[in-house]
């Protein structure tokens, strides 16, 4: 018998190296994130690992996995202890070692593998361990999943059995890269910055953009699992100014900065400007659309609205659907519904074909860029995003609130506006237009200005966003009126960043 998880344990103790610790918060809605040695340690991984079989088991799904782990210091151990318990669950491992997010869900794909468990904290700080689920490609594990998975291991409630089998898949990166650059070549000669913040693209993402016909400029390619610079993160303004600084020293077309385990990319044009990834979205949205008819595309609800209003793709007949926020829920909904791509305000894009398999890559994003700038040879980036509509948008502000008592903090304010909806009374002085409440709240006054609050999925923070297609000062209004709101919370703490 396996023991139960211990919710918490104290390190340096027999305790801690004789039992497995799990933290229930770690169980997200779509993935999971713990403290490693804080919140769960390497025993609580073999009780995930071994959970995990058993669940895919029990959905009747063929026990056969793809592994991965991302460059942090402690990654490998994890994926080890992870490793240990899906084949004492009896999965046949598939370990393709070192890689990018993405990279295991092509393997899911290249070597027909059901199921994938990848070992990643994506972009939160060091310290954080997780892992990226799935056994339905090109999905990702949703709330259901999540919930039932939990169960399992917090009651130890395996199902363990002989049959289980380990394999390594020699130099599996070199199949990834060639997949991404088995196409014609660019006939723009593009010079890219390339930024990877010191983390797991680094490894791979300067080669691929040297591959499609792009004069790379490096910017923290090498591998330092201590992010000596910034977070890898391309949300972050300390990683996009110093893409800026780059683009401009270089004279650069383009800037493209990847998180941490290169699933998103974000963007910098020809100026220095940053574009928040909703509006490369609206901008990638037109391209496809242009070429394909009647396009559908799927977006969250922290993106801007303009791919409602946007005449251009209003006359290409592009239609869109808000949805909620996070790679798993995006990932299904543009799934559910065939659209050509989904775009996700962090910069997770899922683009189906012939674009892509449906999951999200930052490569493949960074590529759909190159070929928009490729399709528009007389157009800089800058020339792209300024013939957007203007609108001003708050970049993504998280004010730190417990996991226990976040969920609780958003449904208060929900609650607030959908009363004062309900009396008539205003925000920021207007009407209240709309309530979008399919992930937190959005609301949107009379003249299109908007703001956002929902619950983070996956760190202990709420999410705030605000935009205006009026004036900044109508912006800055929207976020003293949603702010206000959440002070009336002693639960709410400070933000990581501030418009």
């Amino acid at each position: 018998m396996f023991p139960k998880p211990k919710p918490a344990l104290s390190q340096n103790t027999y305790a801690f190296e004789s039992e497995p610790m799990v933290k229930p918060t770690g169980f997200r809605e779509y993935d999971a994130r713990w403290l490693f040695n804080k919140e769960i340690n390497l025993m609580g991984v073999q009780a995930l690992g071994m959970g995990l079989g058993a669940l895919i088991a029990e959905r009747g799904v063929k026990q056969e996995i793809v592994t991965g782990h991302d460059f942090r210091g402690y990654s490998a151990s994890i994926k080890y202890a992870l490793i240990s318990g899906l084949m004492a669950s009896g999965c046949k491992v598939h370990d393709i070692g070192l890689a990018v997010t993405p990279m295991a869900y092509f393997a899911q794909f290249d070597l027909d593998v059901p199921c994938v468990a990848m070992v990643t904290a994506s972009h939160n700080d060091n310290g954080w361990t997780g892992v990226k689920m799935g056994a339905n490609r090109p999905l990702t594990f949703g709330p259901d999943e999540m919930t039932r998975l939990k169960e399992i291991v917090l009651n130890a409630d395996f199902k363990n059995k002989a049959g289980g089998s380990y394999q390594f898949h020699e130099n599996f990166p070199a199949r990834y890269i060639k997949d991404l650059t088995n196409r014609p070549k660019l006939k723009r000669k593009l010079k890219v910055v390339v930024a990877c913040g010191n983390g797991t693209a680094g490894a791979f993402a300067p080669q691929v953009m040297e591959a499609i016909g792009c004069d790379v400029i490096p910017l923290d390619t090498e591998l330092d699992h201590t992010f000596p610079k910034y977070n890898p993160n391309p949300e972050d303004l300390e990683m996009l100014h110093a893409i800026r600084d780059a683009v401009l020293a270089h004279k650069a077309d383009v800037g493209l900065g990847f998180d941490g385990d290169g699933d998103r990319c974000g963007v910098v044009d020809n100026t220095g400007e940053e574009i928040f990834a909703d509006k490369v979205g609206v901008m990638l949205a037109r391209d496809m659309s242009a070429i394909h008819e009647n396009a559908q595309f799927v977006v969250d609800v922290k993106s801007t609205g303009l791919f409602i209003t946007d005449p251009v793709l209003q006359k290409q007949g592009a239609k869109t659907a808000y949805w909620k926020t996070g790679h798993s829920y995006m990932k299904r909904r543009t799934n559910e519904l065939g659209a050509l791509a989904g775009f996700e305000k962090s910069g997770h894009f899922f683009f189906n074909k012939p674009f892509g398999r449906g999951y999200d890559d930052g490569l493949v994003s960074a590529i759909a860029i190159c070929e928009m700038l490729d399709r528009a040879p007389d157009k800089s980036m800058a020339d792209l995003k300024n013939a957007l509509p203007k609108t001003w948008s708050s970049p993504t502000m998280s004010p730190h609130c417990a996991d226990e008592v976040k969920y609780g903090v958003v449904d208060a304010v929900v609650k607030h506006f959908e009363g004062l909806q309900k009396k008539g009374e205003p925000v920021t002085g207007q009407k209240i237009r709309d309530l979008v409440t399919v992930n937190g709240i959005r609301v949107t006054v009379e003249d299109g200005s908007w703001g956002l609050v929902r619950a983070s999925s996956n760190k202990p923070e709420l999410v705030v966003v605000v935009e205006s297609p009026v004036s900044e000062r109508r912006m800055r209004d929207m976020f003293e009126a949603v702010d206000k709101v959440l002070r009336t919370h002693p639960e709410v703490g400070e933000y990581n960043q501030k418009i």
